[in-house]
């Protein structure tokens, strides 16, 4: 069965960090764009950042520009987000998610396939 499998997270002290991943479990990453988007309790799933399929361009949500990074291994299927100086604002279940073409949006109707989430909590 084809799935998006995300991993790593965590509960971390503010300023430290975490990489999150995503790996497509029963085929390889279609030739798309992909994004992570995260939902906090009680709020709606907002965009974090998003990744073309060659990974030449990326784009990220003011509130975590400079800190985390998206990447993607097209050979391993495997996407990542390395987040830096996390904050209690950062927690959230964070899902990756594979665009519906190789242009990297922002919506989350841009995406199409969803994994199931990790939770990441910021707290000391």
């Amino acid at each position: 069965q084809v799935q998006l499998v995300e991993s790593g997270g965590g509960l971390v002290q503010p300023g430290t960090s975490l990489t999150l991943s995503c790996v497509a479990s029963g085929r390889t990453f279609s030739p798309y764009a992909m994004g992570w988007f995260r939902q906090a309790p009680g709020k709606e799933r907002e965009f974090v950042a998003a990744i073309s399929w060659s990974g030449s361009v990326t784009y990220y949500a003011d509130s975590v520009k400079g800190r985390f990074t998206i990447t993607r291994d097209n050979a391993k299927s495997t996407m990542y987000l390395q987040m830096n100086s996390l904050n209690p604002e950062d927690t959230a279940v964070y899902y990756c998610a594979e665009g519906r073409t190789n242009v990297p949006g922002r919506a989350l109707a841009d995406f199409g396939f969803w994994g199931q989430g990790t939770q990441v909590t910021v707290s000391s």
